[in-house]
């Protein structure tokens, strides 16, 4: 079981009962579109990130990135780690039907992603509290450069490149700039760019 410090935010009670098999620690639910409305739930947010930070993990589509970007605001980027699933096409076995996009959600990706997912998002933490003044850091420049941003294929390349990196494909051009530059240095990203030949 991954011990956790942080409390861990994820959408539903199918999430919640699935993340208390892999993790040690508090689990809260925003019940999905929820959190938007309820006050109180909002509140409870904002105290326990600033007491003890805040880990977000919501399903890869249009929604559970609607629902990370609301709570982030709400409780500042400061106070929260952001863990990420890959966009996997499937549906969970209690559902009919698949979601709207077809992805699976939390409750329905393997034991290993989710464990990654989240300690790839304990590890932007230290990778940050390490990194020095010195560091040369990604630019939007770097991205086009790679052909992952502004040119000709660049979003197949992205989509290439977030598959590798076990990142999902809905990531805003600010927001993929702000976890590669949590996640990787300029030369460890490079490397793996060079790997995939573009």
């Amino acid at each position: 079981m991954l011990k956790l410090e942080q409390a861990l935010l994820v959408e539903g009670k199918y999430d919640a009962a699935r993340l208390a098999n892999l993790v040690d620690g508090t689990i809260l639910t925003t019940d999905g579109f929820r959190v938007f409305r309820d006050g109180a739930l909002q509140k409870l947010l904002k105290r326990i990130s600033a007491a003890q930070g805040l880990i977000i993990l919501t399903d890869s589509d249009a929604a559970g990135f609607k629902i990370r970007h609301f709570v982030t605001g709400l409780v500042g980027a400061e106070n929260v780690l952001q863990a990420y699933v890959p966009a996997i096409p499937g549906k969970e076995s209690r559902k009919a039907e698949p979601g709207k996009e077809g992805l699976l959600g939390v409750e329905g990706v393997n034991n290993d992603l989710i464990l990654q997912g989240l300690e790839t998002a304990l590890a932007s933490k230290t990778t940050c509290q390490q990194k020095t003044a010195q560091l040369r850091p990604i630019t939007y420049t770097d991205l086009y450069e790679w052909g992952i941003s502004g040119t000709a294929n660049s979003a197949d390349n992205r989509r290439v490149l977030l598959r590798r990196l076990g990142l999902p494909p809905r990531l805003s051009k600010k927001e993929l700039l702000q976890i590669l530059n949590t996640l990787y240095t300029y030369d460890a990203l490079n490397a793996e760019i060079e790997k995939i030949g573009r």
